[in-house]
């Protein structure tokens, strides 16, 4: 890969992680990102080497500014996290619908033909089949519930970027990230919030078991893939992955809740005992990526999780004060 990528929500999680992996292969990067949830520091040690535009990816003559000049987009601007499901669905619509029309007319207006468009597992909700391929059907179980705000705004996202990428585009790829976690992911997930529940346990209950209190019965499943293997999942998409096509991004490693709860609360060097409790509606009972086609592009996952979630525990124990106000 040669040029200019422009990364849209490159100060993000899952952004700034690919803008790193990008620089350090010596490709020019320009980012695109209103710092809302991303966060500049993410990008420390390489800021002098990044084009860096502070702006709303609703906004698309800023969006077609920032295109300007570059060969190829990676669209990863989005509103993630649980919480904001529930709490401002709108705005999760707003910023993933407006956002990739966006950045499919900035392409059109600048001549570039290579769009690679971030999706997610939860196009899916509850897969029909597990591990899940990418052929998958695409659902909204209920447009009433508001946790489908962004599963479904990916799945519009999808159509747009496939559909408009019939014309005018060389190359047009989707991927699907499958539970990715590592250090400074924000405070809205699973293993954040699980991290630092378990951090306060602890401290509360010094000696014997921790209770500890998870959703549901624990039985619940997920695949997660840490963010270093994720990245280079990502920059096989970009470099290898063909015109019109879906990829999953995964570590097929299925895990319960409930294993996952009690490898956290190990981490500290303590045992859980957990406590169960009612599940939110329109949880997925069970989810974990069929990695075929990714696999078939040179790419195999090497962090299991019991090896990378201890780090990332600990970045969260020590990093709990820069955590969101409005999220505390």
């Amino acid at each position: 890969m040669t040029g200019r990528v422009l990364v849209t929500g490159g100060t993000g999680f899952l952004g700034a992680a690919l803008v790193r992996r990008l620089v350090a292969l010596g490709r020019e990067v320009r980012v695109l990102d209103n710092n809302w949830r991303g966060n500049p520091r993410r990008l420390v040690g390489i800021l002098d080497r990044v084009d860096l535009v502070e702006a709303d990816i609703r906004d698309a003559a800023a969006v077609a500014g920032a295109a300007k000049g570059c060969d190829r987009v990676v669209h990863m601007a989005s509103v993630n996290g649980t919480a904001f499901f529930y709490s401002q669905p709108e705005l999760v619509l707003d910023v993933g619908i407006r956002g990739i029309l966006a950045v499919v007319d900035a392409c059109r207006k600048n001549g570039i033909g290579d769009l690679v468009v971030a999706s997610s597992s939860e196009v899916y909700q509850t897969p029909p089949k597990v591990p899940t391929d990418e052929s998958a059907p695409l659902i909204v179980p209920d447009p009433l519930n508001p946790r489908y705000s962004y599963g479904g705004q990916k799945l519009a996202s999808e159509l747009i970027a496939l559909n408009y990428g019939r014309t005018g585009f060389g190359r047009v790829a989707v991927f699907r990230p499958h539970n990715v976690y590592g250090p400074d992911m924000g405070f809205e997930h699973v293993v954040p919030e699980l991290a630092l529940r378990a951090d306060d346990q602890v401290k509360a209950q010094p000696a014997g078991k921790v209770r500890f209190a998870i959703q549901g019965d624990g039985r619940q499943t997920r695949a997660f893939i840490h963010v270093d293997d994720f990245t280079t999942g990502l920059v096989t998409v970009i470099d290898k992955a063909p015109h019109l096509s879906i990829t999953h991004i995964g570590n097929p490693e299925e895990l319960t809740i409930a294993e996952v709860a009690r490898k956290i609360v190990g981490c500290f060097g303590r045992e859980a005992e957990l406590v169960f409790g009612d599940s939110p509606a329109g949880q997925t009972p069970r989810r974990s990526p069929d990695i075929g086609r990714l696999r078939k592009l040179g790419f195999e996952p090497k962090i299991p999780f019991a090896e990378g979630i201890a780090p990332v525990v600990d970045w969260y124990a020590k990093n709990r004060h820069l955590k969101p106000e409005e999220a505390k």
